[in-house]
């Protein structure tokens, strides 16, 4: 396996491998380099059943994460595939217009954000959010500096 793996179930995304490229550079640079990561790009209903299943709540959701194992804040020896992340593309084109940027900047936010949440973390306060919040602009910058001639 790579070590991002873009899987896009809707058909919709025309851009899966620069999305790949631009995750692959953040887990380079948040010293992730070492970790797979696969994405999955679903539509609201397949994202909702997944939510139901897995979390008991109806509806569909922007992003979930599935990690390979529990963090505990040590990495479990010898896995080097942190997780799954399911993305709903339906919900990051209207999130996506909300924020006044692409639905391909968007799903890279939410990557971002999952794979923050497959490295342990979580977010129940502003404290905590913090992590994310970086993470999340990181990947943007990282995807600016890719498409900009060197």
């Amino acid at each position: 396996m790579d070590q991002v793996e873009v899987l896009d179930e809707t058909a919709r995304f025309p851009r899966t491998e620069r999305l790949r490229e631009v995750v692959a550079l953040y887990l380079q640079g948040a010293g992730l380099g070492d970790r797979e990561v696969t994405i999955v790009l679903l539509d609201d209903a397949s994202v909702a059943e997944h939510n139901l299943r897995d979390r008991g709540v109806e509806g569909p959701t922007d992003v979930l994460s599935y990690p390979t194992y529990e963090p505990d804040g040590a990495w479990f020896p010898g896995v080097a595939h942190l997780g799954d992340v399911l993305i709903s593309l339906d919900t990051a084109e209207r999130q996506a217009a909300q924020h006044g940027h692409s639905t391909e900047d968007e799903v890279m936010v939410l990557a971002a954000h999952a794979i923050t949440h497959l490295t342990g973390l979580d977010h129940h306060d502003d404290e905590e959010w913090k992590p994310f919040l970086i993470a999340q602009a990181r990947i943007l910058e990282i995807a600016c500096e890719a498409q900009s001639p060197s």
